[in-house]
């Protein structure tokens, strides 16, 4: 199993940057201006799209209006999706007749799907209308991952502008493209394209695109199940002892949905999004049918992330400095997709004692068609990036394995990251490493021959704090009141990690979850809506604001005397930063939670009956 682990992932790093490659050239076209005059196709193709909005593609906005243009789009985009699943239960294309959305869960849904993190506290195929899937949160899908695009455009411009070339008071001083010719060309000839031909593979190898609603099948087997029982109003039964009251119940049908998922499905895996067509995500056979699909599931989490990391050192005129970037985040992806793997070669102890713990290591929460190897390769890829697509559940890991994908969410989407998020994300790390560095040097910092001053750290300052702050704070309050330990399933060090990985993930914009909390309620539908909404836009502003500040500054041509910022030395002083700035953070958290669960599994006689019910190998898989 271990060879096929390395010899999985030396495949997926090969054909990853044989298609990259390419992308990221065309990447680097896309983000020039005068890429509406390349050809007689852009021109007829864009130019009534110019004419019909309003837009000039030509001409340049300053950080401030940039910023304004990304805020007011996603605050309308927010509008539109909560509005449209208020009153989904009056709009066509609803063949289950699914109800309107709660308030809270609304609230919440429309924020995180404008903020590229798919956090949901519902189920899809029981919630959503197909209407509301497609017009809603695949729109919604698209727009996001193309914003985070936009924004790393806008950075790597800032960065490779020449200040020398435009005269302080002209009209281009400052200036870092226009968000609405960016949105519209990387949504038209990136994400779309790509993801019509993504969409007919999936439906070829088996996932669903049709409009049907559940559909009842015979069964070869009766099914026999407890049912909970309810009231009159819709509440749980219960006994005098408190516990829920059930009938026994047996069927010889089964429901099947139907819906358009393989069309969700494609700009959910390449938009880096994550939220499911189905409650079991990835792990579903409608979402990813095949073995095939989901080596193409993971190879789309990664391709715009890496080829914009490679379009990079294009646009700025020294493709060593996207190598270098590159290099940085794929050492430690590999380091922790191959912690998770052998952490999930570890069988739980108390089911080695009780005898039915297999050599295949941890099964529980597994798909048997994916195992333990693709399913630690995706959960390390999905948290490494913003995505949080899953194929297993994440709650019935390991304690150390579930600690690889909590620790890549704390990072803060740099390992990668999301489409656009993970590059600008990095190299707030970069010009940290860089000004920590002249620190110890004795120079004046600079990064691609821009000085590094007091204004561009204060913005890279607020860009590191801003998440852990909303991380710690919420996690904080979460364990301190009962509306926040009443989501908890497992009691003990699992809880903490339960409601810190809910936190993580939402301020970073990840959107996967250890299923066992219950967070669809009041305080955390709220809550975790505003941590994902300044969790995006809190970072997003500074990283403007650092790259009108970047444009506006000569770039000096000269490196004599100064560090250089590629080679494996800087490499190493990057991924050093990431640990020491942004890990160190979590330490603490990380020790009460994981670790401590870790200790008391391994650390407890086989024969307690405690473990299962407390800790790792008892959480509920979803």
């Amino acid at each position: 199993m271990q060879i096929q682990f390395w010899l999985t992932l030396l495949v997926y790093s090969v054909v990853l940057l044989a298609l990259a490659w390419p992308l990221s050239a065309w990447l680097e076209q896309l983000a020039a201006p005068q890429f509406g005059q390349r050809s007689a196709l852009v021109r007829a193709v864009e130019k009534p799209l110019w004419r019909l909005s309003g837009i000039d593609p030509s001409s340049g906005q300053r950080w401030p209006q940039y910023a304004l243009a990304v805020l007011v789009f996603n605050a309308l985009g927010a509008l539109v999706v909560y509005l449209l699943e208020r009153v989904q239960g009056w709009l066509p294309l609803n063949p289950a007749g699914f109800s309107p959305v709660e308030q809270g869960g609304a609230f919440n849904t429309a924020i995180s799907f404008v903020t590229n993190t798919n956090w949901q506290s519902y189920s899809g195929e029981s919630t959503m209308s197909h209407l509301t899937q497609m017009l809603a949160l695949t729109v919604q899908n698209f727009l996001s991952a193309a914003t985070g695009l936009a924004v790393a455009f806008a950075i790597t411009r800032g960065l490779a502008r020449r200040g020398q070339q435009t005269p302080a008071g002209s009209e281009q001083a400052g200036v870092i493209g226009n968000f609405w010719a960016d949105l519209v060309r990387i949504t038209l000839w990136v994400l779309l394209p790509i993801c019509i031909v993504y969409a007919f593979v999936l439906v070829e190898q088996g996932a669903i695109q049709n409009l049907h609603g559940f559909q009842e099948v015979a069964t070869l087997d009766a099914t026999e199940y407890d049912n909970p029982k309810t009231d009159a109003a819709g509440q749980p039964v219960v006994d005098a002892q408190g516990k829920p009251v059930t009938e026994h119940l047996t069927t010889h049908t089964q429901q099947i949905p139907g819906g358009p998922v393989a069309s969700q499905e494609a700009i959910k895996m390449l938009g880096t999004n994550g939220g499911g067509f189905f409650n079991a995500n990835s792990a579903h056979p409608f979402e990813n049918p095949t073995g095939l699909t989901n080596f193409l599931q993971i190879l789309s989490i990664l391709l715009l992330p890496t080829a914009i990391v490679l379009a990079f050192g294009r646009m700025v005129g020294d493709k060593r400095q996207g190598w270098t970037i590159l290099a940085a985040m794929a050492i430690v992806m590999i380091a922790f997709a191959a912690a998770a793997f052998y952490a999930e070669l570890t069988p739980n102890p108390h089911l080695t004692a009780a005898g039915v713990a297999t050599d295949a290591g941890n099964f529980e929460g597994k798909e048997t068609r994916f195992g333990v190897v693709a399913s630690s390769l995706f959960a390390a890829i999905t948290t490494g990036t913003s995505c949080g697509a899953v194929n297993a559940m994440h709650d019935s890991f390991m304690p150390l394995g579930g600690a690889v994908p909590l620790t890549l969410i704390l990072l803060g989407e740099v390992i990668f990251g999301g489409v656009g998020t993970g590059l600008y994300t990095m190299l707030v790390y970069v010009l940290t490493a860089v000004f920590i560095a002249g620190l110890m040097i004795g120079r004046t910092p600079e990064y691609l021959g821009k000085r590094i001053e007091s204004y561009d750290m204060k913005m890279v300052s607020i860009a590191i704090l801003l998440t852990p702050m909303l991380v710690l704070t919420g996690a904080a309050i979460s364990v301190a009141i009962e509306a926040g330990r009443a989501a908890i399933s497992n009691p003990g060090p699992h809880g903490l990690s339960q409601i810190l990985y809910a936190w993580g993930s939402s301020s970073n914009n990840n959107g996967s979850a250890l299923a066992g909390v219950s967070v669809n309620t009041r305080y955390y539908n709220l809550g975790l809506a505003v941590a994902m909404w300044f969790g995006r836009f809190g970072t997003i502003i500074p990283v403007l604001a650092l790259a009108g500040h970047m444009a506006l500054k000569k770039r000096s041509e000269s490196m004599v005397g100064k560090m250089p910022t590629h080679g494996p030395l800087f490499v190493a002083l990057l991924i050093g930063t990431v640990f020491l700035v942004g890990a160190l953070t979590y330490v603490p958290a990380l020790a009460l939670g994981p670790v401590a669960e870790h200790l008391q599994l391994f650390g407890t006689p086989a024969a307690s009956p405690s473990p299962l019910g407390e800790g790792a190998g008892g959480k509920s898989p979803a």
